[in-house]
């Protein structure tokens, strides 16, 4: 990965999955300029090997860095929450037994108010419309209806100074975030998209996640740095 140094800009909270579009996220938020605030959320998901990733990302890319615990596994109903079984099949139309209920609303929130506690107005999501799973909170309507949101539900928003939710992936395509990792020198093994790894850490190869990031790296011509368990042509 190249190497980064400290910023003193102004500051701007990102959600960090430990993913590669949380990674590319807070890089293009760095190269804006901002002091990179990073938000994890172990939310107790199936696939907890991604919070050593957003680690390993937070230390090259962030200034600060919190994990912050939310057990979503009391509400369940998802198969990252609970013990039901992650799908192998394929991406398929509608939305997946992978979504978790309100994940962004609920992330967004929290970063909203570090944010406001911190004095940074911009916020930063890795969320995407175009190659993604169905879910309803990467949508563009999603973030707007969000923005508008934080002017009237923070202290902030009501003395006129307003946020901006930052989604610089939201229309591009996973091969568009494969190439932005390569142009930001950015090294994509350090990150971690499967839903259902194995024990020993590798991508599974088969469940959404992992289809959709070997269909990027394959559309974009770069090697694809994942180990995957078991490889596939389709997405």
């Amino acid at each position: 990965m190249a190497a980064t140094q400290i910023g003193h800009g102004r500051k701007a909270v990102v959600l960090l999955s430990g993913g590669l579009d949380s990674m590319v996220c807070a890089a293009l938020a760095r190269e804006q300029g901002y002091s990179v605030l990073a938000l994890t959320v172990d939310y107790n998901q199936r696939h907890r090997v991604e919070l050593e990733a957003a680690r390993r990302i937070a230390s090259a890319l962030a200034d600060r860095h919190i994990v912050l615990p939310l057990d979503l596994r009391a509400f369940g109903g998802s198969a990252l929450t609970s013990d039901e079984s992650v799908p192998k099949d394929g991406v398929q139309p509608g939305i997946p037994v992978t979504y978790v209920p309100a994940r962004n609303l609920i992330f967004l929130s929290l970063a909203l108010g570090w944010g406001e506690a911190e004095g940074s107005r911009d916020l930063f999501i890795g969320v995407n419309a175009l190659d993604y799973s169905g879910y309803p909170d990467c949508r563009p309507e999603f973030i707007e209806g969000f923005e508008a949101l934080a002017r009237l539900a923070t202290k902030a928003g009501t003395e006129g100074r307003e946020f901006t939710i930052h989604a610089p992936l939201q229309h591009m395509t996973k091969a568009d975030i494969a190439r932005e990792a390569q142009r930001l020198g950015l090294d994509a093994a350090l990150s971690h998209s499967c839903y259902d790894p194995l024990p020993d850490g590798s991508h599974c190869g088969l469940c959404d996640a992992c289809r959709l990031r070997a269909k990027g790296f394959a559309e974009a011509g770069i090697t694809d740095p994942t180990r995957y368990a078991a490889v596939t042509d389709e997405a």
